[in-house]
């Protein structure tokens, strides 16, 4: 547990690249070795100003904190030290240290297993493709591993969860917070059959910025990587870029020579970055003989009834995404005047309450929106809380229950 402690510290320091924790194991051997060192020796490696400056606050609140968040929603922490952390991804050259997962163990080394990447404004050939892909790579013993966004990732994880495969979804983000919302549903199946990997601690929004950083997990995991559908620009092109740079296999779907979605994919094979390909056999056939007994090219199925069997997750799926959409109906919420009752709330309180208004925050977020220091903040939270002015959250985010008006 201490030396996990410490891997927590190592890998939340602000102003790190991906690669920064990583380097620094490979000169210090361990995570304590980094966090007790001298000043001088950070010094002697010539670490800039700003993360030395990360690396000289020994404050481990957050780790304790992070250990507590993931104790409560059910998230397992997994170091690159660690026996079972994936050989492949630990081989790129700026593996995550720390990746925290939800569902199966993440026993890959010994599968095949494809990256399926694609355009969140995907059309309906693209999504008809990553479905059958999933489909068949799950069929023939493939695990796929993607993101989770709206369009080709969702298609391609439907396919394969119909295939009674195992899917492996990167985030961008803490496990706790979904994303997109209506994706809750996925989440829970991906947590069933496969798991749910990111190396952002819980509670951590997911940010554009977070999304490249990610992609070379979802390729740094895969033997090869599938682009379905990509116009330029893509982050599906991010993907395949790091995937070429991990040595990978790269792969392309085509489409009519004018189809705007597909622009990437034809650039890919135009410059012989990616292999054109036209449905699963076509990865399989290259890599089935790695492993046998594991991976069996299967025919592929007939057009009508990989159909059906794509609708059935759809037609299973539709009542549960009309309940929750009642669920997250925002309530109705009171509003207050401020200049009817101007002492009805502190200072505090009332910066406090325009912080919440619109999004939920964690304490130290909303300290650092509202520029009120932590202490402040919980106390001022506290009473909030009791008078059912805001409300706690999982994750430990508060959300404004009333709305403030001037």
């Amino acid at each position: 547990m201490a030396n996990l402690k410490y891997f927590l510290w190592l890998t939340t320091r602000k102003g790190f690249r991906p690669e920064d924790p990583g380097l620094l194991l490979a000169h210090f051997g361990t995570p304590e070795a980094v966090y007790f060192a001298p000043e001088e020796e950070y010094d002697l490696l010539g670490i800039p100003k700003s993360k030395k400056a990360a690396l000289l606050d020994k404050d481990l609140g957050g780790t304790e904190k992070i250990l507590e968040d993931c104790d409560r929603e059910g998230i397992h922490i997994m170091t690159i030290q660690d026996a079972d952390y994936p050989e492949r991804l630990a081989q790129i050259y700026d593996p995550p240290c720390v990746l925290y997962w939800k569902g199966k163990p993440l026993n890959l080394d010994e599968k095949l297993v494809i990256a399926v990447v694609g355009t969140r404004s995907s059309t309906p050939y693209g999504e008809e493709l990553a479905g059958k892909l999933g489909l068949e790579l799950a069929r023939s013993g493939a695990v796929l591993v993607s993101g989770i966004a709206k369009g080709i990732d969702a298609a391609g994880i439907k396919g394969a969860l119909q295939g009674d495969g195992t899917v492996v979804s990167v985030l961008g983000g803490g496990l706790d917070i979904v994303y997109p919302r209506e994706h809750r549903w996925l989440y829970q199946d991906v947590i069933a059959r496969g798991t749910l990997v990111s190396e952002y601690p819980p509670g951590t929004e997911h940010a554009g910025s977070h999304f490249p950083v990610r992609n070379r997990i979802i390729s740094g995991l895969s033997m090869g990587a599938v682009v379905v559908e990509a116009g330029e620009p893509s982050g599906a092109l991010i993907t395949a870029r790091l995937a070429l740079e991990q040595n990978r296999e790269v792969f392309a779907f085509p489409a009519p020579a004018n189809a705007p979605a597909s622009l990437g994919c034809h650039r890919l094979i135009q410059r012989g970055e990616a292999k054109l390909i036209l449905s699963a056999a076509d990865i399989l056939s290259e890599f089935a003989p790695l492993f046998p007994g594991r991976v069996t090219r299967v025919p592929p199925m007939e057009e009508e009834a990989a159909r059906e069997r794509l609708e059935i997750l759809k037609e299973n799926r539709i009542q549960t995404q009309k309940a929750e959409k009642e669920v997250d109906k925002e309530p109705e919420r009171e509003y207050i005047s401020l200049s009817d009752d101007p002492e009805a709330f502190t200072d505090d309180e009332r910066d406090i309450l325009m912080a919440i208004e619109k999004r939920s925050l964690t304490a130290d977020d909303i300290a650092e929106a509202a520029q009120i220091p932590s202490r402040r903040v919980s106390s001022a939270l506290t009473m909030l809380q009791l008078r059912g002015y805001a409300e706690e959250k999982p994750g430990k985010r508060f959300y404004a229950k009333v709305i403030l008006k001037p």
